[in-house]
């Protein structure tokens, strides 16, 4: 594992979680030195301490992820230090984690590590295609009442991608179960309505949602729509180990029947599967991102496996989809 940070501080805070399998690969580097460090180690996980001056992480994440794809974590010492990340994120980072305060801390943050090392991560090009307004897909007329979408590791840069490309007057309302760090949902809200034309908040509890805008789950409840178009958070245990779950979002948007479309994007592990599956069984539209665009193909590979996918498709592919099934 390999400790990224301007200060040296942070590499003695982690001694705790450097232990057994999780060892250092070396002396923690400054950011301009990631990348060299990267192909002469050969870690197994990279650690990224956010900061100051993001522009300079993100590109060192960028050249990375082109040249030596590795899971990349990024590590925030309270809310000041988590406001860089989602660009980062969509840079090529896998998550975001708060640094631990305590032993029990520790003893989680280290199992998470050793689950995001484990990611078989891909090759990115270097640098992001910045969208433009007159690069958007033409709207369509409104038939569909909701698009429900489901993302955990490499979900938030592949939302920005697939909301970016999504027009202003886009006839329904999206949902979406991101799974995030407790603390950073609204972050991911704020950033991702710098990267569409469309409005995105995180959803809050009896709202009515609208056609046009983006509702972002809360980082610590699930989200639900109701039969009505009114949103639920609810704060009951997690579903499969996650909360939010994707599942629990998916199922209760089944309920529009041939009126709900359900998306799962790349992820680790099967949240989300079933869900999507409800939603083609009821009779709605249902996409799984494929394997060549995931930067985890678990999720959608579970829901393939399952017949939950009417269409697999790549990320590029799946906004114009869209467009067509609610025109």
């Amino acid at each position: 594992m390999l400790v990224v940070e301007r200060s040296g501080a942070l590499g003695v805070r982690l001694k705790p979680a450097l232990q057994g399998a999780l060892v250092p690969a070396g002396p923690s580097v400054a950011p301009a030195l990631m990348a060299e460090a990267v192909k002469r180690l050969v870690p197994a996980l990279v650690l990224v301490e956010l900061g100051e001056r993001p522009e300079e992480l993100a590109r060192a994440i960028e050249v990375v992820m082109a040249d030596a794809p590795t899971p990349i974590v990024l590590l925030a010492q309270g809310a000041k230090g988590r406001a860089g990340a989602m660009p980062l994120l969509a840079s090529g980072a896998l998550d975001v984690l708060e640094v631990p305060t305590d032993t029990a801390g520790f003893e989680s943050f280290e199992q998470q590590l050793a689950l995001l090392a484990s990611v078989k991560v891909v090759r990115h090009p270097r640098g992001r295609r910045r969208r433009t307004t007159s690069g958007r897909l033409p709207s369509p007329r409104p038939t569909y009442k909701l698009v429900a979408i489901a993302a955990s590791l490499g979900g938030p840069k592949a939302l920005a991608e697939l909301l970016g490309a999504i027009p202003e007057d886009f006839p329904a309302p999206i949902a979406i179960c991101q799974h995030i760090s407790s603390g950073f949902s609204r972050d991911l809200a704020h950033w991702l309505a710098t990267e569409t034309a469309l409005p995105v908040a995180e959803a809050t509890d009896g709202e009515l949602m609208v056609p046009g805008k983006v509702y972002v789950a809360p980082s610590t409840r699930h989200l639900l729509i109701q039969a009505s178009g009114v949103l639920k958070l609810d704060d009951g245990p997690a579903v499969g180990g996650f909360k939010p779950a994707c599942d629990t979002l998916l199922k209760s948007a089944a309920s529009f029947g041939n009126k709900a479309i359900g998306v799962v994007l790349t992820g680790m592990g099967r949240d989300g599967a079933k869900g999507l599956l409800e939603i083609r069984q009821r009779g709605g539209h249902t996409i799984a991102q494929d394997e060549a665009s995931c930067v985890v193909f678990g999720m959608p590979g579970e829901a393939i496996g399952l017949g939950a996918a009417e269409q697999v498709l790549p990320l590029q592919d799946i906004p114009a989809q869209l467009l067509r099934w609610v025109a």
